[in-house]
């Protein structure tokens, strides 16, 4: 019997070691294979630079996740927890970063002679043209500041320190703007934290990537025209996954850890090549960017209820011994979804991971021909392509090796 059970409790056991260290590039094959076919929407004035360095576009396509074992800035780019701001469709959630930071950072007065803290503002309410404080130290006196002078102050002196966790204000600066409202005592100093980003900037860092792609597009510079092509698909095929809009990201909250990956990169790999259609038609123009970005970000959000809903019913009524098996994924033995229950829940959601990852594409090139409309239409034929230097060659590989053993900095969605 020893000689039969020592065996099969190591066999086992490394079937559980490899299952726990499934290669990344499994779960990548979404973001690659949206950059790929966004090429396909372009118009032939685009399409000849970008066919030349489909392969660039398509291998860099993940890079934005490997960034997250490199700082802790990158994570809170990929997702935004909608249901941390009420109830959809979330209308007093500011649509601009600015407009959301200024909502949601904390301003303090602290007395350094006593190490006291008090709130300077809380009760913050932004309207249309004015912004409103309450000040505890003036026994909560609500005050009025005109929107562009408070917008001012934070754009200048707020904003700069944006990357730190808690920044401190130069007073003088702040009594520039806030004289007949703040002590003079220079015993004071003020700090402020923000409440916000901890809990996603999705929609805001799309913002940021459209501008400074339409500013490399002007320049006609190759390299970061393709650098930012194929970052701004990571982040828009993020904004299409419902799960990548709320706390409940994995699962955690309901016992239903894993469905990210089972939603993400399970479904798509098992069923994207042999029945999705990626031929969605070609890019058009986007007007209002904003709005665009919020309206793909709220779609995923409106299909959250569906994804953990229909898979713990499939959970409690398919075979339990069929929902899990062994697959060879790159020479490791991983224990994932039955294909029989992934088919299973995918016909359940009605096609819904289809729908995401083709929409997916048709927004990334719509969002390509928008920034290079935006430029002016630059002529693109001149441009070749685009090979790596040594030292950018070097700094891939650093990441690369940073992703197999090392710690996302922020959580993981």
């Amino acid at each position: 019997m020893k000689k039969i059970f020592l065996p099969v409790l190591l066999l086992l056991a490394l079937f559980l070691l490899q299952s726990a260290h499934p290669t990344l590039e499994w779960g990548f094959f979404g973001h690659r294979k949206i950059n790929r076919m966004a090429v396909f929407t372009l118009p032939p004035d685009m399409m000849i630079f970008y066919k030349k360095n489909i392969e660039y576009v398509t291998d860099h396509a993940v890079d934005p996740d490997k960034r997250r074992y490199a700082t802790k800035h990158e994570a809170v780019r990929h997702y935004i927890d909608l249901d941390i701001w009420g109830e959809y469709p979330f209308e007093d959630l500011p649509r601009t970063q600015m407009g959301a930071l200024m909502k949601y950072t904390d301003v303090f007065v602290i007395d350094k002679q006593n190490d006291s803290t008090q709130v300077l503002g809380n009760d913050l309410r932004l309207d249309e043209d004015d912004f409103f404080i309450k000040f505890q130290y003036l026994e909560n006196k609500e005050v009025v500041i005109p929107k562009k002078k408070f917008q001012s102050f934070f754009y200048n002196n707020i904003l700069p320190e944006y990357y730190e966790d808690v920044w401190e204000v130069n007073l003088d600066s702040f009594q520039l703007y806030f004289d007949e409202f703040f002590p003079t005592d220079k015993g004071y100093k003020i700090i402020a934290e923000d409440k916000f980003s901890e809990y996603g900037v999705l929609p805001f860092q799309l913002m940021r990537m459209q501008n400074k792609l339409t500013q490399a597009f002007e320049k006609k510079d190759a390299k970061s025209i393709l650098r930012l092509s194929a970052d701004y698909g990571h982040y828009i095929g993020d904004a299409h996954v419902p799960l990548h809009t709320t706390e409940n990201y994995n699962g955690q909250l309901t016992n239903q850890i894993g469905i990210h990956a089972f939603w993400e990169s399970r479904i798509p790999e098992l069923f994207a090549e042999e029945e999705y259609d990626f031929f969605v038609g070609k890019a058009e123009y986007v007007e209002n960017k904003v709005d665009y970005f919020w309206d793909i970000i709220l779609a995923s959000h409106r299909l959250v209820d569906s994804v953990l809903l229909i898979e713990a019913d499939m959970v409690k009524k398919f075979p339990e011994d069929k929902q899990f098996c062994f697959d060879n994924r790159n020479d490791l033995t991983v224990r994932t979804q039955c294909r029989a229950f992934a088919k299973a829940y995918s016909d359940r959601m009605k096609g819904m991971v289809e729908e995401r990852m083709t929409s997916s594409v048709y927004s990334l090139g719509s969002l390509w021909y928008t920034a290079w409309v935006d430029a002016g239409q630059p002529d693109l034929s001149s441009l070749g392509n685009e090979e790596l230097t040594e030292a950018e060659k070097k700094e891939l590989e650093e990441l690369n090796n940073s992703v197999r053993g090392g710690e996302i900095k922020g959580r993981e969605h």
